[in-house]
């Protein structure tokens, strides 16, 4: 009890904003960027906030820093409260002073790789004047940001209930996971399988992420394992750039690779995909209006996707 009264005691907005902006971008540079402090400042705010709570709440190392699983439970609370004091700011602000003409959106990056430019390209016909900012997001920051209000409107994935409270979910499709390599790929010249695939480099999505929960149980059905030339990276257009360019097979969700396949940049292994796929959809917050700025983005979303 004395513990949690002194950690709300000494606990400051800035503490928050800093795990909060660390979480999202997933390194301590790229944070620091944005909110515009030096590294070492906001490593001695991460190490304060560690020290107060207790426990560790990142994991820092190669991929940069990774939540662990304090981190993602304190997540949950920590953009409640920036929520709160967003909506007790927007409540002091009369509405005719609002901008109108800005539209903050948070996509999971093979979204963004995938069907993202040709809506934006459809969207900005109908709102030429509408400044659209896009952030590409793990999907746990991309909830975590959307419950905030950093983003009106988000296309992200399903997840537990705990995450998707105080958030409103419109399916548009399920995402399957493809092994796709380029067209001249010695490997297709044989009968392809999984277990000869895994015999050449592999780039695919880190551990933690939904393809690679996928990627992971499609081995283990087919007995087979990752090799030791791997390269493991969330940066779509890096896997991209390593499976058109050299000889990798790419492990992706089927959103990120459509007009590669219909153009025939890349060829997609015969290779089944493990279960259903994964929900992809509309994200909003639940009981808050949208802007029409949403409402015609998402208007857009639903066309192109049915189109």
């Amino acid at each position: 009890m004395e513990k949690n009264y002194l950690f709300n005691q000494r606990i400051r907005l800035r503490h928050l904003h800093t795990f909060v902006a660390v979480a999202q971008q997933g390194t301590l540079g790229r944070a620091a960027e944005v909110l515009s402090l030096s590294q070492p400042a906001l490593s001695k705010t991460l190490n304060e906030l560690e020290e107060m709570a207790g426990a560790r709440l990142f994991e820092r190392g190669r991929l940069g820093a990774q939540l662990t699983t304090a981190g993602e439970q304190f997540l949950t609370h920590a953009v409640r409260i920036l929520d709160a004091l967003n909506h007790a700011g927007q409540s002091l602000t009369p509405v005719a002073t609002r901008d109108p003409a800005l539209l903050r959106i948070g996509v999971l990056t093979t979204v963004a790789l995938g069907m993202l430019p040709s809506i934006l390209e459809r969207f900005q016909q109908q709102q030429p004047r509408t400044l659209v900012q896009v952030a590409t997001l793990h999907n746990n920051v991309l909830l975590a940001g959307l419950r905030a209000g950093e983003f009106e409107v988000g296309i992200g994935r399903m997840a537990e209930t705990e995450m998707m409270t105080g958030l409103t979910y419109e399916l548009l499709f399920l995402e399957s996971l493809r092994l796709v390599v380029r067209p001249d790929h010695p490997l297709l010249s044989d009968n392809v399988t999984l277990s000869r695939a895994m015999n050449w480099p592999v780039v695919i999505s880190p551990e933690g992420t939904a393809p690679r929960r996928i990627a992971d149980a499609m081995l283990k059905t087919h007995g087979c394992h990752l090799p030791d030339t791997l390269v493991e990276t969330s940066a779509t257009s890096l896997a991209r750039q390593l499976a058109l360019r050299y000889n990798y097979v790419w492990f992706v969700p089927s959103g990120a690779i459509k007009d590669d396949l219909l153009h025939n940049a890349l060829a997609a292994l015969p290779i089944a995909s493990h279960g259903p796929g994964e929900p992809v959809g509309i994200i909003t917050r639940t009981g808050v209006p949208v802007s029409r700025s949403a409402e015609l983005l998402m208007a857009t979303i639903r066309k192109s996707h049915s189109g």
